[in-house]
């Protein structure tokens, strides 16, 4: 029996996107295990980012947790949970290595534009113009 017709197409079709559904599976999978290797302090990113979230969580207020949650927004559902853990994370060790006792707003802005990367700057500059919140003041952070 040969495939010939709409049949062969029809299996040529699924072919192409289970592999590229694979690739791209693969590709998110293998990030994830990057970061869980542990480095040479003997913890991984996602050691630290849990280490600095839990050693500041008592600084997250109502209205801080509210502006993390509307800068965060332009960011797919999908990928919204483990964003928000990396910016909190970063938040999180800007607020250990300065000892700070109280949470502001430039921390979360100033953590969110260092945890983001260059290629998103231009999506949180337009939300935080979004917000009227003004961006001077944090020119020097997306330099960096």
């Amino acid at each position: 029996m040969a495939l010939e017709g709409w049949f062969l197409w029809f299996i040529l079709f699924w072919v192409v996107v289970l592999v590229g559904l694979f690739a791209i599976g693969g590709y998110f999978m293998f990030r994830k295990f990057l970061k869980s290797i542990p480095k040479k302090d003997g913890l991984s990113d996602l050691n630290w980012e849990e280490y600095y979230v839990g050693k500041t969580i008592h600084l997250w207020g109502d209205r801080e947790k509210e502006l993390l949650n509307e800068l965060v927004q332009p960011v797919p559902d999908l990928f919204r949970p483990v964003a928000k853990q990396k910016i909190a994370g970063r938040i999180g060790q800007i607020l250990v290595e300065e000892k700070v006792s109280k949470m502001e707003h430039e921390h979360i802005i100033r953590g969110y534009i260092q945890a983001t990367p260059k290629r998103d700057h231009k999506f949180l500059r337009k939300k935080l113009d979004e917000l009227n919140i003004d961006v001077a003041p944090y020119e020097h952070y997306f330099e960096q």
